[in-house]
C-alpha cells in the first residue's frame, strides 16, 4: 500500500503538466492575437528578480480577456505550478507575488484593442490597399515643394503670399525656412514690419525678397529703427524706406550711418536733401557704391558737368546716379553731339537719361525730315525734351511734328 501509495505521489506532477499542455493546446486552436508587451506595460509593477523569471514567459504567451482579468496562459514547460498552487491564471500569481498594490478591477474590459497588431499577421488584400503609407522627408532636395506638405511653417508662408519659388533661388534661405517654426521664430518678425508700417499685402513680396530677415534678432532690428529715427526720419520715411529696400534693416547702424554720410559728402548735400534723396529712392542705401561713384565719374570727367548740375540732376531724378554706364554715356552722346542740346537743357530734363535711345533716335530723325527739329529755347517752334520723349505717339505726331500717325509709322518702316 505504501509503495503505491509513493508512486502516485511521483506521478502526480506528470499529471498536472499534462493538464496544463493541454490547455495551452486547446488555447493555441483559438483565433487570439499575440502580444508581446512587458508586464509593466500591463500596470504590474513587477521586482526585477520577478521580471527576469517572468520575461521569457510573457514572450511566447496569448491573452485572453475573461471579464475583469486577464488570463495569461504560457505556451512552455517553464513556468509549472508548485504542488501548492493549483491554479492555471498567471494573474493570480501575479496577485500572490505583489501584493494587494494592484487593482485587477481597474484593468480595461477589452485590452484586445487596446494591444498593438503583431507584425507578423496576415491582413486580407482590402485591409493592406486601406493602408496610407506617406514617402519618407527627402534628405536633398532642389526646391521646397517637397516639404510643403509636411511643414506647417511653409505653408503658413505661402498662404501669406510668400513665393517659395523665387526664395529658394537665394542662397541658404530653403535651409533657413525648414529650420523655423512660425509661431517662435516668425511671428515676432511679421508683428515688428507691421508696427514699422508695412502693410499686411506687402508681407508676403518683402519676405520673399528678404527672406534672411527672419534669423535676425528683433533687438537689432529695433536699434536699426531706431537709429534712422534719430536723424530725423518720419514714421512715413521709414515705411516707405522698409517697404521699397527690404535688405534696409539687414544694415547695422555702423553701415547705415558710412552709407549716409558717403551722399551727403560725394553730392555736397545737407542733411534735409540727403534725407530726401535716400528717402525717394532707399535701395542706394542697399546697393554697390561702387557703381554710383563711378557715375559721379562720369557726369564730371566724362559728360563735362559741374558739380552743381551733377547734384541738380540727382535731386531730380535720384535713378540717374545707378543708371548704366553705357546707356548713360550713349544717350549723352546723341542728345549733345547729334541733336546739338547744351549741358543746361539736359539738366532741366533729367528724365531723357531714362528714355529709350531707340525712341529719341526715330522722332529727332522724323522731326528733321519735317524740318521741324528745332531744340533752342530762343527759336520759335520751339520743342522740348519733355515734348519730345514723354508724349505718346499719338500726341507727339498731332502737337508737336503736325502729322498723322500713319505718316509718321510709314517713315519708320524706311529707316
Amino acid at each position: 500500500m505504501a509503495l503505491l501509495t509513493q508512486k502516485i505521489s511521483r506521478c502526480s506532477p506528470l499529471m498536472k503538466t499534462s493538464i496544463i499542455v493541454s490547455c495551452t493546446k486547446q488555447l493555441r486552436k483559438q483565433s487570439i492575437k499575440t502580444w508581446t508587451l512587458s508586464p509593466e506595460q500591463l500596470g504590474f509593477p513587477l521586482f526585477s528578480h520577478y521580471r527576469k523569471c517572468c520575461q521569457p514567459v510573457l514572450k511566447y504567451s496569448r491573452s485572453l480577456p475573461l471579464g475583469n482579468h486577464v488570463s495569461c496562459c504560457c505556451s512552455s514547460t517553464d513556468l509549472i505550478p508548485s504542488p501548492e498552487n493549483k491554479s492555471l491564471s498567471l494573474v493570480n500569481t501575479l496577485e500572490n507575488e505583489v501584493g494587494p498594490n494592484i487593482d485587477m478591477n481597474t484593468m480595461p474590459r477589452d485590452l484586445e484593442d487596446a494591444l498593438p497588431s503583431s507584425a507578423l499577421e496576415e491582413i486580407s488584400e482590402d485591409e493592406a490597399l486601406q493602408i496610407l503609407a506617406k514617402p519618407p522627408l527627402p534628405f536633398e532636395s532642389f526646391t521646397l515643394q517637397n516639404y510643403v506638405d509636411r511643414s506647417e511653417t511653409l505653408q503658413k508662408l505661402v498662404l501669406l503670399g510668400v513665393d517659395l519659388s523665387k526664395v529658394e533661388q537665394r542662397p541658404g534661405a530653403g535651409q533657413l525656412l525648414l529650420k523655423l517654426d512660425f509661431e517662435k521664430d516668425i511671428r515676432k518678425i511679421l508683428l515688428f514690419l507691421k508696427d514699422v508700417g508695412v502693410e499686411d499685402k506687402q508681407l508676403g513680396a518683402f519676405l520673399t525678397r528678404n527672406p534672411y530677415i527672419l534669423k535676425e534678432d528683433v533687438q537689432d532690428l529695433e536699434t536699426r529703427i531706431a537709429y534712422l529715427i534719430s536723424k530725423k526720419f518720419n514714421k512715413e520715411a521709414i515705411a516707405r524706406m522698409v517697404s521699397k529696400a527690404p535688405y534696409l534693416l539687414l544694415f547695422s547702424v555702423e553701415r547705415l550711418d558710412n552709407r549716409l554720410g558717403f551722399f551727403q559728402k560725394e553730392l555736397g548735400l545737407n542733411t534735409q536733401k540727403t534725407r530726401d534723396l535716400v528717402t525717394r529712392l532707399p535701395r542706394l542705401l542697399t546697393g554697390s557704391l561702387e557703381i554710383i561713384k563711378e557715375n559721379l565719374k562720369v557726369y564730371e570727367l566724362e559728360l563735362g558737368f559741374t558739380l552743381n548740375e551733377v547734384r541738380h540732376i540727382v535731386h531730380r531724378i535720384p535713378k540717374n546716379l545707378s543708371i548704366n554706364k553705357k546707356k548713360l554715356t550713349e544717350t549723352f552722346d546723341y542728345l549733345h553731339n547729334i541733336m546739338g542740346i547744351p549741358h543746361k537743357l539736359i539738366v532741366n530734363f533729367p528724365q531723357v537719361f531714362n528714355s529709350k535711345l531707340l525712341r529719341i533716335k526715330e522722332r529727332h530723325m522724323f522731326l528733321t525730315f519735317l524740318g521741324r527739329a528745332q531744340y533752342d529755347p530762343k527759336e520759335p517752334s520751339y520743342i522740348s525734351l519733355e515734348q519730345l520723349v514723354a508724349l505718346p505717339d499719338d500726341v507727339f505726331c498731332v502737337e508737336v511734328a503736325k502729322a498723322e500717325v500713319q505718316d509718321f509709322e510709314n517713315f519708320l518702316k524706311t529707316l
